[in-house]
């Protein structure tokens, strides 16, 4: 009597399982998202196995020896492993395959399953199509627990349906991940050809110069190009009043051009309705970027609107837009250079229009370049003005006397030379005063370097490969080189500046006592690049006769232009090819004082010159050099400072084939005259 109870509880227990295991199927495969998927699971799985824990562990797709517990359904009192990281050893991945034979493992046997409290565990391997995508993990974790077949079976049975779910879900990212690159490349399509629309709008703005023209063919290239009822382009006064200045219409909508001179209401609603508008930020209309002042930012300058009576607009502003038949819009500034020069407007007349983010950029780019178009019109107006104003200033100039033009010219290019000398004064002293540190601070790091190789023979890959790179060892023995050549050049400068301050001496305006030595040595000086070697004849020699000559009381700036003009005369005279030319070609300058006067002798051994240009050579404008060349007024200023201003004389002394002497004599002391 005791038997078919016993097998009819059985069955019964079998019915109960199947069902319950088809109800966790069916509620596992119920979400769309992974995620739930998953959550779902591990919560059916402790159910039906009334178990204290389930797990899924998933492994990380970029490193697939190891993972993390994704999922967790578990009793209260027993401690989460949710997104523990574990590698594949640590969960002895290899017992995922004795299981798929049947065979038993002690779970004693595993430290981690100690940590996670676990007396017996039924894991099964979880697949995404045929590669491995992690495990589904049974734990009992408050006594051991033999597994019996059909629990085995139901865990393996749930695991390939989680598995047909895996590879669903990944082909349901492969196909969305198809519809996304598919968008992007329709999104970069459509972004090049619209790139392209703009480059050939802007194009044909900037094949003209005429203002009008500019601004008529922005107006219908923009209206063509977004396809709107209507692009204006609107101009401030200085006031901030305004006016259209160009427009393109599409069909029979009305001209606002022509309203506005019709209709003055028109142009007096836009200053007085529209630009206050515009000047502060509806609720509603959130793409108005404006600065503190209710001003326009440069940088996000644009404003639309989709539909003008959804906008919260005044009643003053809807007569305004109403009056030139507009429902919708977008409006970009104008600025030339960093003037608010006016507004790009297109209009939708016909119906409201929602504006897509490209239609606005495409709108903003084009008023940007607009008002790149705008700001070079303006200077090339500027540019033509300006010559105007230099073509009369030259023919004003040509008007004045030689001299006087001459005399103009030098005490400009002292001015400059003096500013110049100053302004690059200040850089290179400060450039000069850190070289020396610099130099000590690379040098102390060179050491450092050094001795970090010393004491650290075997460096890393990476230092290894970086030293390699820069070539550590040229830097080190280039950087000192470099250091030095610096050193050379700012010594140099300091020669030029010097010999700049003293060739210009503007703070001499009158006779003072003047070291004549400085002044030869400062237009040497300036004058280094014409005595170098060059293809048609070797380095001019320079020779220095100095005597001991004092103070000479004098006009400082202009006996340097006459020291100027003669030594530019010698090395000219030197760069004449004749038949006495084998020797080196040299400049002899001597200074003594003889009497009560200073006498400075500046020779060459040029060509010479003939005894019918020798007396002329102190006559304005004559020259003896090629058109361009030279004017003919250098030597006939250098006499009339001389003479006239020194009270001295200057001379000629040459002859053919021999050199040429130009000789000064001046009073040591201005009480004396010769």
């Amino acid at each position: 009597m005791g038997e078919p109870p016993q097998l009819n509880v059985s069955l019964q227990e079998q019915l109960v399982q199947h069902k319950a295991l088809i109800g966790a199927i069916a509620n596992i495969q119920e979400p769309l998202l992974l995620d739930e998927v998953l959550k779902r699971t591990v919560t059916e799985v402790r159910q039906l196995l009334k178990v204290d824990r389930v797990a899924i562990f998933r492994y990380f797709p970029e490193w697939e020896a190891q993972g993390e517990f994704v999922a967790e359904s578990i009793e209260n009192q027993w401690n989460s492993i949710l997104e523990t990281v574990a590698r594949d050893g640590e969960l002895n991945q290899q017992f995922a395959q004795l299981y798929r034979q049947g065979e038993k493992r002690e779970a004693s046997q595993d430290k981690l399953l100690k940590q996670f409290q676990v007396q017996a565990e039924l894991v099964i391997p979880l697949f995404e199509a045929e590669a491995e995508w992690g495990i589904l993990c049974v734990h009992q974790c408050n006594y051991p627990r033999q597994w019996e077949a059909w629990e085995v079976e139901a865990v393996q049975y749930i695991a390939q349906q989680l598995n047909i779910i895996l590879k669903r879900d990944r082909a349901l990212q492969n196909l969305q991940q198809q519809v996304i690159q598919r968008n992007r490349a329709a999104e970069q399509t459509k972004g090049a050809k619209r790139e392209k629309a703009i480059v050939a709008t802007v194009e044909k703005i900037r094949q003209s110069l005429d203002i009008e023209t500019i601004l008529q063919t922005t107006a219908q290239e923009v209206r063509q190009l977004l396809e709107v009822d209507r692009a204006v382009i609107y101009r401030f006064n200085p006031d901030w009043s305004g006016e259209f200045v160009a427009e393109s219409v599409k069909g029979n909508w009305k001209q606002l051009m022509q309203e506005q001179l019709s209709s003055p209401d028109l142009k007096e609603n836009v200053s007085e309705c529209s630009l206050k508008n515009l000047a502060v930020s509806p609720v509603v209309d959130t793409y108005l970027q404006n600065t503190q002042g209710g001003v326009f930012n440069k940088g996000e300058e644009f404003r639309a609107c989709n539909n003008i009576y959804n906008a919260g607009f005044s009643n003053c502003y809807i007569n305004a837009l109403e009056s030139y038949q507009a429902r919708a819009y977008v409006i970009a500034t104008i600025y030339r250079d960093r003037e608010l020069w006016g507004l790009l407007a297109i209009y939708q007349n016909s119906d409201s229009r929602y504006w897509q983010e490209e239609e606005i950029d495409v709108l903003t780019k084009i008023s940007a370049q607009l008002g790149v178009a705008l700001q070079h019109v303006r200077l090339l107006e500027q540019t033509h003005q300006q010559k105007e104003k230099l073509k009369h200033a030259v023919q004003k100039l040509r008007k004045s006397q030689a001299h006087s033009i001459q005399s103009e010219k030098m005490a400009g290019l002292g001015q400059l030379v003096a500013g110049i000398a100053h302004e690059i004064n200040n850089p290179i002293n400060f450039i000069s005063a850190n070289l020396s540190h610099t130099c000590g601070y690379v040098e102390d790091l060179l050491d450092l370097v050094k001795l970090y190789q010393q004491n650290n023979p075997n460096p890393s890959v990476e230092i290894e490969e970086k030293t390699e790179e820069i070539d550590l060892e040229f830097i080190d023995n280039d950087l000192p080189k470099i250091l030095n050549s610096m050193k050379f050049g700012t010594e140099r400068i300091h020669q030029i500046v010097l010999s700049l301050r003293i060739f210009s001496r503007l703070d001499e305006a009158e006779m003072k006592p003047v070291n004549l030595h400085e002044g030869i040595d400062s237009a040497l000086a300036l004058l280094q690049h014409r005595l170098k070697a060059t293809p048609e004849r070797p380095e001019i020699k320079t020779i220095r006769e100095y005597g001991d000559l004092p103070l000479v009381e004098c006009y400082g700036a202009k006996l340097n232009q006459v020291f100027m003009h003669l030594l530019n005369n010698g090395i000219d005279a030197l760069e004449i090819p004749h038949e006495g030319n084998k020797n080196t070609p040299t400049l002899h300058i001597k200074t003594e004082a003889i009497g009560e006067n200073a006498v400075i002798r500046i020779s060459d051994n040029g060509m010479g010159i003939p005894e019918e240009t020798r007396s002329r050579i102190f006559d304005p404008f004559f020259t003896t050099k090629e058109p361009g060349k030279g004017t003919g007024l250098g030597l006939s200023i250098s006499y009339q400072i001389i003479f006239e201003d020194h009270k001295g004389r200057l001379s000629c002394h040459s002859q053919p084939n021999q050199g040429t002497e130009f000789k000064i004599e001046i009073p040591l002391r201005r009480n004396q005259s010769n």
